[in-house]
């Protein structure tokens, strides 16, 4: 959590000196100011992920020298995830925090014609970016540890994707059923990553041990 709010720091910097120094008037500009600021975010994000699993690396190298057996306590598997965790709910926390400064107005949600599902949508779309968070801190975990830079590329391809898709809004649909497609593929990818196979999903749904 730590390490996702020093990369929004930094990139509320970026974002904030890049609006001060330009014309608040000019709106292709500050469109583009806007994409770029999204985009720069997402490259700062995966940027610290990175730097925290060399972190991790060097924690799980002291734990093996410090144990009996010469073995880490805890896997590089279980790091993923909880990173992953840490990020997405560090994530989801800002998005609600937002959502709850807009809610508590000026102005009512659709009042000119727009769309009344803000703020339904805005938890969808929290809810898969935390989920989303999680899957990716396992893909990229393991693409760092097999340096499998594919990988890598993969989740910093499919955060851009999803942060771009936002820019559909408000035509919701654009952005949350690429979104949640997005979010399908990488939990697959990731359990298989995991050691996960169909015959295990099919003797945990059928509650065989």
């Amino acid at each position: 959590a730590f390490f996702w709010l020093m990369s929004l720091l930094l990139s509320s910097l970026i974002w904030f000196i890049a609006v001060k120094a330009s014309d608040p008037r000019d709106e292709p500009l500050q469109k583009g100011l806007l994409i770029f600021g999204v985009m720069f975010s997402v490259l700062l994000q995966e940027a610290f992920r990175f730097l925290y699993y060399k972190l991790l690396r060097k924690a799980i190298e002291g734990l093996v020298a410090l144990s009996e057996d010469g073995c880490s306590p805890i896997s590089i598997q279980q790091m993923a995830y909880v990173a992953g965790m840490g990020f997405g709910l560090m994530s989801g926390t800002f998005s609600m925090i937002n959502l709850l400064a807009d809610a508590l107005g000026p102005g009512t949600v659709g009042i000119h014609g727009d769309s009344q599902l803000y703020f339904l949508t805005s938890a969808f779309m929290t809810m898969v970016l935390i989920f989303l968070h999680t899957f990716w801190g396992i893909l990229f975990f393991h693409g760092c540890e097999h340096r499998c830079w594919w990988e890598i590329t993969a989740v910093v391809i499919m955060h851009l994707a999803v942060s771009g898709s936002t820019f559909c809004n408000p035509l919701y649909m654009g952005s949350l059923v690429p979104s949640y497609l997005l979010m399908a593929t990488a939990a697959t990818w990731a359990y298989l990553l995991s050691g996960g196979s169909a015959q295990n999903l099919r003797r945990f749904l059928l509650c065989k041990f």
